[in-house]
């Protein structure tokens, strides 16, 4: 398939159109609470949809379907487990974030522990954006590389800048208001290609159940594991899935400035748990559909295995290039353009809202205090953090122009790694009276080393490999063990401050 010219028209057109539309829809920007937080003005619905659109990326487009042609549907049961630790968010964390003028995720960690966790934290936030969506921005290269035929470097230039304007200028509005137009976008392409697979399966719907039916591919809840260890190192079961969902849902949804943000511009707490409970619900739904095409493109290629399949004289190599292989042979001129604006889609709302909570973060976290209150001056600077980090990232997944670089694995992976100290530690804050900011300090520090430990050392052979959902329920479990361990031996005569 040759990428037409109405097909680089529609792709031109949208990157023109969104990033025109995100400046629009922002209005003025007069001081950090407008640039950060949307004045507090954001209707709920649109958060939740900004929600959904962030945590999609290219890598959800591309590898949900390949992924369900490989195994079957059971990956819904970690999205259950999403929603039940979004419920649980949306009860504890929320309410605390909305006492008094909380700004960002971490400055509920200084009004417990004091200023040096916040900061420390908020470093740690900092890092994992810098690496994970550097990686996601190469990633969503990778398949419009493969569709269009161009360069990695132009992808991710493109991608990147177009994003960077918009979110320069409009700040959180403007983020959030493109992501519920990018969402849509990219589910209308994912409907785009259900429509076109259907009607290339002769039989049609029957067809596609009896033979999907026939060989399990629409199994949601396994059930089925034979000892202990494979519960921990196996494949996806319902324990499993809805316990590790849930505190991979807690910490993302919970302690990661780039959702937490979205859930601060609500205007009161009551619409900031609509909005989140909502969008897990959406997940679900959303996931589902990924999946479904997974499952119909395995019964279009009648269930060969994948390495079989090819495009050309190059037979694919992993499973997310089955998608991006039927794009290419299958879609018409428009309808390809379209989906390569659903890629792009997908990526640019997960990017813009990197971009605008590492500014946050780095304004309201690290150098308010120095920035002074002056509120143009804060503006000024959250829009310089803003365009400092754009760039650090689309540097970043240059890096990785190699698409077999290993870096790339472990670079999405190592979130999990982050977010187990993150959630344990807002959680030792929230139940253990005692714990101070030492203790505090301890148990994140020894939490995220004993993670990395428990990632690295499979590598070697020296343990078996732990299945990354359980990494976050560990992470907190470790927290939580050692901050009551800490407060035993170190003197809490500074009384922390109360939650």
């Amino acid at each position: 398939m040759n990428f037409s010219t109405l097909d680089y028209i529609i792709v031109f057109s949208y990157l023109i159109a969104i990033a025109l539309f995100g400046i629009i829809s922002s209005g003025k920007q007069k001081n950090v609470n407008d640039y950060f937080l949307g004045s507090k003005k954001i209707p709920w619905w649109a958060v939740c949809v900004s929600i959904v659109a962030t945590e999609t990326s290219t890598l959800t487009f591309i590898s949900i379907p390949g992924l369900a042609y490989l195994t079957n549907m059971n990956f819904l049961q970690l999205a259950f487990g999403y929603l039940i630790g979004r419920i649980v968010v949306a009860f504890v964390f929320i309410p605390r974030y909305y006492k008094g003028q909380i700004e960002t995720a971490y400055q509920f960690l200084g009004n417990r522990f004091g200023n040096p966790m916040r900061r420390y934290a908020s470093v740690t936030f900092i890092l994992l954006r810098i690496f994970a969506d550097g990686v996601r921005l190469f990633i969503t290269a990778i398949p419009i590389k493969f569709i269009t035929g161009w360069g990695y470097f132009e992808c991710i230039l493109i991608v990147g800048i177009v994003t960077l304007i918009y979110s320069y200028i409009g700040g959180v509005k403007a983020v959030v208001w493109t992501d519920v137009a990018q969402m849509f976008i990219y589910m209308f392409a994912a409907f785009a290609s259900i429509l076109i697979i259907y009607k290339l399966i002769p039989g049609g719907w029957s067809s596609i159940f009896n033979f999907a039916f026939e060989k399990g591919k629409f199994e949601i809840f396994n059930l089925n594991f034979t000892s202990f260890k494979e519960f921990f190192t196996g494949k996806y079961n319902l324990i499993g899935g809805l316990i590790g969902g849930a505190f991979l849902s807690m910490a993302s949804h919970g302690t990661d400035q780039l959702i937490v943000q979205r859930l601060l511009t609500c205007k009161d707490k009551n619409s900031s748990q609509k909005a989140l409970i909502t969008s897990g619900i959406i997940i679900i739904i959303q996931f589902f559909i990924f999946l479904f095409i997974g499952v119909m493109l395995y019964v279009l290629y009648n269930g060969i295995d994948f390495q079989k399949l090819s495009i050309g004289n190059y037979y694919l190599t992993k499973s997310d290039e089955i998608f991006p292989k039927f794009i290419i042979e299958n879609h018409p001129v428009g309808i390809s353009g379209l989906v390569v604006a659903g890629l792009l889609s997908a990526s640019m709302s997960t990017l813009s809202s990197a971009f605008n909570s590492l500014s946050a973060t780095t304004v309201m976290d690290l150098f308010r205090k120095y920035i002074g209150d002056d509120s143009k001056k804060q503006l000024f600077y959250s829009r310089i953090a803003t365009l400092f980090w754009g760039i650090v990232i689309i540097g970043t997944s240059l890096l990785f122009q190699d698409e077999k670089n290993p870096a790339v694995d472990f670079a999405l992976k190592i979130q999990s790694i982050i977010y187990g100290g993150l959630l344990g530690v807002f959680i030792l804050g929230i139940i253990n009276k005692s714990a101070n900011l030492l203790c505090a300090n301890i148990s994140y520090t020894f939490t995220i080393i004993i993670l990395v430990l428990l990632f690295i050392l499979p590598q070697f052979n020296l343990i078996p490999a732990l299945n990354l959902t359980f990494f976050t329920l560990f992470g907190v479990i470790i927290c939580l063990l050692i901050g009551y361990i800490s407060t035993i031996f170190i003197d809490n005569k500074r009384n922390s401050v109360e939650t």
